[in-house]
């Protein structure tokens, strides 16, 4: 198999962290399923994603000490691999697993995915229980040394050993059994509990890869947490489908701020198949499993500028909301059709200029030619962006930019503009791009 062909253009879809934490459960699963279905499905949007501790016991009864309650009761087969706790996934029982939940979502039209924790679990290591397809067991595999410093479920798996490649297979095989179409696999990005070796982690990557192809089924491959190491972008490419460039993305300006340096660090490894990870996208109403329920503390401004930056340089999409509490413009930010053509097969995007006050990127359609234009503005008040036309011309691929100079061979001429998310045009000369937008804010044109 050729892992990538499982995901041509950036996945789109929900997960449950921002909203549920470790909580969520089978019927909240199935309620934004539903909802994805009605509302968001014709749009693209097609992954429902169940985050982290779906096989713990107790999970978030004790938040107000732990995130991860230490040494937890976990789900557990008789060959070590974590099940779904059958008190908050009833149709999990009797050995089940994901299967039922994963088939209700394709009933729907819909893909499901599960995040994992790298490595095996310490309670299959402190138990010596057998691998299947092994005569290695989990003690013997297992790695005390290599433990996630704020998740205490999982040892990390010894490279080079038998054992440690069988009990990946063996879990990818469960996964396809489950149907499952979507795996985000935690504490492997970087491994970032290790200053002196945050890439401790790059053979079990390797061997995710060798799982998933023996496994049969197209299951996608998405890497946390971040930041990604630069270096190490051509393994990330080789082996993954997708791949954290930050560490847990919340709705702070300071932290989409930042995103602007981490995009244009990565601009040039987003291909078919391979797609650096801006995370999820924290809109409508989040923080109810931190005991933070609220709606988002972007501005509306802010909000159009995160969906135009992770649209133009192509970021998988994944919405971290309560769907079944989203709000009409939360939902016209996300069903915008001009805007998520960006994100289709052809597309591509570049970052221009960037200073403290503003920032540009073009984008373009190698199949048609389109262009876009994408000005943000970083400052505190509303405030002109410019860009010299020529500029963007520089950025796009010789034949795009030679279209781009017949269409507007007079300089002095004037240039139509259509801003994607309000649809209204707007009148520029033919040697530069500019326009008025509000604090925070962007605007995406088609040249």
């Amino acid at each position: 198999m050729n892992k990538n062909t499982f995901a041509v253009t950036p996945p789109m879809g929900w997960n449950s962290y921002d909203y549920y934490d470790t909580t969520v459960n089978e019927e909240q699963v199935k309620a934004n399923a539903d909802y994805m279905a009605a509302h968001l499905k014709q749009y693209g949007w097609e992954y429902i994603v169940v985050d982290i501790q779906w096989y713990a016991y107790g999970a978030g009864t004790k938040r107000d000490r732990y995130q991860y309650i230490p040494f937890s009761r976990l789900e557990m087969d008789e060959y070590g691999r974590l099940c779904p706790c059958p008190e908050r996934f009833p149709s999990a029982a009797n050995g089940a697993g994901f299967k039922p939940l994963a088939d209700y979502i394709h009933s729907l039209g819909l893909k499901f995915g599960i995040h994992i924790m790298r490595g095996i679990p310490r309670a299959a290591a402190q138990e010596g229980l057998p691998i299947l397809g092994s005569e290695e067991t989990a003690d013997e595999v297992a790695d005390p040394s290599s433990i996630c410093g704020w998740n205490p479920d999982m040892y990390g798996l010894r490279k080079g050993m038998e054992g440690s490649q069988a009990y990946y297979d063996s879990l990818f095989a469960l996964y396809a059994q489950w149907g499952v179409d979507y795996v985000k696999c935690d504490d492997i990005c970087n491994t970032n509990i290790y200053p002196a070796n945050p890439y401790s982690a790059a053979h079990e990557i390797e061997m995710l890869h060798s799982a998933i192809e023996k496994c049969g089924r197209p299951i996608v491959l998405s890497l946390s947490p971040g930041p990604a190491l630069i270096e190490k972008a051509w393994h990330y490419e080789k082996y993954a489908n997708m791949w954290r460039i930050t560490d847990d993305f919340w709705d702070s300006w300071d932290l989409l701020l930042n995103m602007f340096w981490r995009c244009e660090l990565w601009q040039n490894h987003v291909k078919s198949g391979c797609f650096p990870d801006c995370d999820m996208l924290p809109l409508g109403m989040v923080g109810k499993g931190f005991g933070q329920e609220r709606q988002t503390k972007f501005t509306r401004a802010e909000q159009v500028t995160m969906m135009t930056l992770w649209c133009i340089f192509r970021s998988p999409m994944m919405l971290g909301a309560e769907m079944t509490k989203m709000d009409d413009w939360t939902l016209s930010l996300l069903t915008n059709e001009k805007v998520l053509e960006l994100l289709k097969d052809g597309h591509h995007g570049v970052q221009v200029e960037r200073t403290d006050d503003y920032v540009v990127w073009a984008g373009w359609n190698e199949k048609d030619g389109s262009v876009y234009a994408a000005l943000f503005n970083l400052q505190e008040e509303e405030a002109n962006v410019t860009v010299a036309l020529a500029d963007i011309e520089a950025a796009l691929p010789l034949e795009i930019a030679e279209g781009l100079q017949k269409k507007y061979a007079s300089p002095e001429g004037e240039i139509t503009l259509r801003e994607l998310w309000t649809g209204t045009e707007e009148y520029c000369t033919g040697s530069v791009v500019y326009s008025p937008v509000e604090s925070h804010g962007a605007k995406l044109f088609a040249l």
